[in-house]
């Protein structure tokens, strides 16, 4: 029978073997993410004041460029800002990676993967590719294992949340701006932060109660240099009527008051528990667990730990079958991991290699780094992962690219398949990683095997 531990580290983590000082038991893991972000502490990346700073720079050297008619010394000078906002976004891919392999907190890093996803932007121009990482690092993380009002809050207001849902672009038809501008309401913010991030699609809300949450965000805009600010000649005069409740008054006082509504309504309550069930446990979980995490979550204020801690301690968190699918990202980590690769080779990696061994597959296994389908995010279910192009990317990869980065020489199958699998490995992948005819074949056998992409 498998030792829950190793289910725990392929279910809450990225496999085995575990980083050292791993947390293998419910009560050591919610220690750990009480604890410190040790990711954080390990690999930091850039401040939010450089992340900003950056961006502001290009974008004004993006302008002059256009205003000048395309002068060429001005476009060198552009380019050579936009290829450090590139590297800004290479740099939280390499963090992404470089974290999960070395902390010792390997829930948290699956919870950040997690909670960007579940609030998913995209750059949607070149100068704004540093704010999505940044977002996760800066808004995401500190709130991980704290309330979920105050994760909606830094996510909703962030940077990059409000240039991918153009948010600086809705005005209040009443409000001077719009008059005199002669444009109106852009619902995309309160339509997503209704449907995505809080209540979720088939709620109990209606048409009215977004196009009021709009009015209600109006004002609300993001100023390059900045940040979020509030312009109180977009904002709609007088209050505004969301599921029930009026909220008036100026500046941001009714915005995150109604932000914190939302966190605290029942229906956000079950629809994140089981965004989280589905995610770690199973695409069909227990109604009873789903209802116990609500539960959790509402008692405590949206405070996170206590849902996890439901999740966590649920007789199915630690016991098999194992039946989601591990993303491309996570199969990534946990190859990497099964590998003995650490965090510092994949930050010291050239620029090239990196992006041929590990963005470039990434992306065709299905998953391109910060390039999500939609707003929605990444899918759940086994089959968008484990399609035939998605499983040939796996395979393709599990047999060429280990070889590239084991440095003194590829490991023994055998010894591979018990330092990566344990207990969960079946007698059929151990007999055919024993019969292999060469050790890159085996190797390719046991990270392209079902019993490793599954978690």
């Amino acid at each position: 029978m498998p030792d829950p531990s190793e289910i725990a580290a392929f279910r809450f983590g990225f496999g085995l073997p575990q980083a050292r000082s791993a947390a293998t038991t419910p009560e050591a893991i919610l220690a750990a993410l009480s604890g410190p972000d040790q990711g954080m502490a390990l690999w930091p990346g850039p401040s939010e004041d450089e992340i900003l700073s950056l961006h502001h720079e290009a974008l004004i050297a993006r302008r002059a460029v256009r205003k000048s008619g395309n002068d060429k010394v001005l476009r060198e000078a552009y380019n050579g800002l936009a290829r450090q906002v590139d590297r800004q976004e290479a740099q939280h891919a390499r963090l992404f990676f470089a974290r999960a392999l070395d902390s010792p907190d390997a829930f948290r890093e699956r919870l950040s993967w997690f909670w960007s996803d579940h609030f998913t932007t995209m750059a949607k121009s070149r100068q704004d590719r540093g704010f999505p990482g940044g977002m996760t690092d800066h808004a995401l993380r500190p709130h991980l294992a704290g309330r979920f009002s105050a994760l909606l809050r830094a996510a909703v207001l962030h940077p990059a949340m409000l240039l991918y849902l153009d948010q600086s672009t809705s005005m209040g038809p009443g409000s001077p701006a719009g008059k005199r501008r002669k444009t109106g309401l852009n619902e995309n913010l309160a339509r997503e932060l209704v449907e995505l991030h809080t209540l979720g699609v088939g709620a109990d809300y209606a048409q009215e109660d977004v196009r009021q949450l709009a009015e209600l965000l109006t004002g609300v805009a993001f100023e390059p240099g900045v940040g979020q600010v509030f312009h109180p000649r977009q904002a709609e005069p007088g209050p505004e009527t969301v599921l029930g409740t009026r909220y008036a008054g100026e500046g941001m006082a009714p915005v995150l008051a109604a932000l914190d509504d939302l966190a605290r309504r029942p229906d956000t309550a079950r629809h994140l528990a089981r965004k989280l069930a589905v995610h770690f446990l199973t695409d069909t979980p227990d109604e009873q667990l789903v209802e116990r995490m609500a539960e959790a979550y509402l008692r405590h204020d949206t405070a996170l730990l206590p849902v996890y801690e439901v999740m966590l301690t649920d007789a199915s968190a630690f016991a098999e079958p194992r039946v989601k699918a591990r993303q491309p990202g996570e199969f990534l980590v946990a190859s990497l991991r099964a590998l003995n690769l650490g965090g510092a080779q994949v930050m010291r990696m050239a620029p090239k290699p990196f992006q041929r061994l590990l963005r470039d597959p990434l992306a065709a296994m299905g998953q391109p780094w910060a390039r999500p389908r939609g707003p929605d995010g990444w899918p759940e279910a086994a089959a968008a992962w484990i399609s035939p192009q998605g499983l040939a990317a796996r395979i393709s990869w599990a047999m060429e690219v280990p070889g590239l980065l084991v440095e003194g020489g590829m490991p023994d199958p055998r010894a591979l398949l018990d330092q990566c699998l344990g207990g969960l490995a079946g007698e059929p992948l151990r007999i055919a990683a024993a019969r292999s005819e060469s050790i890159r074949e085996g190797v390719g056998l046991v990270l392209a095997s079902p019993e490793f992409n599954r978690r």
